[in-house]
């Protein structure tokens, strides 16, 4: 499941070698890749605002070639259970008063079984299995 760092990095409208091989070793492999919603929400959202139109078409491209994951009462509910939970234990992953997209990603990965392929494992393995991109190597 792709997290917003290398998702922006194929939604890239000119991306650069390493992402594009690493997503074609993925496809070859035929390694199910998922798209969830709030990374392309967290994505777009930047596209939008600096109107990177390029890129907004590539990432509608890929939300159409790669299985879309979309956020269900189901996600945002586990969501809010992580939320609290990493507080509780005292290793939030953002500030209270935000919405925390690492919770809603992770409970989306929970659901789909899935590793998140990230660039913040940090954050993220608080909650759900994931990688850095770059070291999820298919053979």
């Amino acid at each position: 499941m792709l997290d917003s760092g290398p998702l922006g990095k194929l939604a890239h409208h000119s991306p650069k070698p390493d992402i594009l091989d690493w997503h074609e070793s993925l496809k070859r492999a035929e390694i199910e890749l998922i798209l969830p919603e709030v990374a392309d929400y967290e994505v777009r959202r930047n596209l939008l605002l600096h109107d990177l139109r390029e890129s907004i078409a590539v990432l509608d491209l890929l939300r159409s070639t790669i299985s879309f994951r979309p956020i269900t009462s189901s996600t945002m509910l586990r969501a809010a259970g992580l939320w609290a939970d990493v507080r509780k234990r005292g290793k939030p992953t953002a500030d209270m008063k935000e919405l925390d997209c690492d919770a809603i990603l992770a409970a989306q990965a929970l659901e789909a079984g899935a590793i998140v392929a990230t660039e913040n494992v940090g954050h993220l393995e608080r909650y759900v299995t994931a990688k850095d991109w770059r070291k999820i190597i298919v053979a």
